[in-house]
């Protein structure tokens, strides 16, 4: 396997609260590999979205990064200054925010936000041949040129969502953090901009890490994915051994949530009551690779018995701290 895009390794944050720490990402680890989509899924609260702005550094107070490394061309994203992580923001490492409504400055045209972006990392360039690497960027996510001189009010849901994604993808990064970029989209509009990710993605050979709760969007993209509960992964692996196979509760869990005109409410219901009844606690259960490739935090009381444990101890650069 090559060298990883990037490398979460023991990551843990925590919320100071009126009551105390509250510890919220627990020791969760993880490789990207170049041209990979790696799916983080989980419910709200369960750690998905803090676990991408700490790799960002995007998190403020009360948040806290406690302990941790993430690594991007072998250097540690929580050790480099501001005015350092300033110059690998955008170019190396960028961000297609969940709400392109709130994330577009609403007073700014196209042009100029696409712009800064450019300018603030490259310099200052002739005004013809940023225009045109503007239109470009615009045609590879399928917006038209006219798109260049509108306001973000101009468009459509969807228009703005490929807006965002045209930004992150102006620098050529090397990894690409989705945070649930389909969620304010109509079913339709979903699929479209689901397409222009992974076209574009293809296209710069960039890894992305694609978060959200959606299990039948990370189904269509994700070549591996991770489970998230209650701030730990819980389960990791190829994206077809995930659905054929889900090793862990939760996941299943996650799956069965998946709308089917095969199966009826009360056979969803009669599974999850099963599943309640062996349900992980609140220790800690180290990930386990119980398939190749295909790791489960599972007590082995509990490993199903239609998979054979291949490896106790897990590396850190996989799973850490779980």
């Amino acid at each position: 396997m090559s060298q990883p895009a990037l490398s979460v390794e023991n990551l843990r944050v925590s919320y100071a609260t009126p009551r105390g720490r509250n510890l919220a990402v627990k020791g969760v680890s993880f490789d990207v590999q170049p041209g990979e989509t790696f799916g983080l899924v989980g419910e709200s609260g369960s750690g998905k979205t803090t676990t991408a702005m700490a790799v960002l550094r995007l998190l403020k107070p009360p948040a806290r990064i406690e302990d941790g490394r993430v690594l991007l061309d072998g250097v540690d994203l929580l050790a480099l200054s501001d005015e350092e992580l300033r110059r690998v923001r955008w170019s190396k490492l960028s961000l297609i925010p969940q709400g392109a409504m709130n994330s577009l400055n609403p007073v700014m045209r196209v042009k100029d936000q696409i712009g800064d972006a450019i300018l603030t990392h490259e310099g200052k360039q002739a005004q013809a041949q940023l225009r045109a690497r503007i239109i470009e960027l615009l045609g590879t996510v399928g917006l038209p040129a006219r798109v260049y001189e509108m306001y973000p009010h101009e468009l459509s849901g969807g228009m703005k969502q490929r807006v965002c994604i045209a930004m992150a993808i102006a620098l050529r990064p090397k990894v690409i953090i989705a945070d649930e970029p389909t969620s304010a989209l109509d079913v339709v509009v979903q699929r479209m901009v689901a397409e222009t990710l992974r076209e574009v993605q293809t296209r710069l050979n960039a890894a992305m890490i694609l978060i959200g709760h959606d299990m039948g969007l990370q189904a269509q993209i994700a070549d591996r994915l991770a489970v998230m509960y209650a701030g730990r992964l819980v389960e990791l692996g190829p994206v077809r051994a995930m659905f054929k196979n889900p090793l862990h509760p939760y996941t299943r869990q996650l799956i069965a949530s998946i709308p089917s005109i095969k199966q009826t409410r009360r056979e969803a219901g009669a599974r999850r009551i099963w599943e309640t009844q062996h349900a992980v606690s609140e220790e800690e259960i180290p990930l386990r690779e119980i398939e190749p490739g295909h790791w489960a935090a599972l007590p082995e009381a509990v490993v199903p018995s239609n998979a054979q444990m291949i490896s106790q101890p897990v590396p850190v650069s996989l799973a850490g701290e779980v």
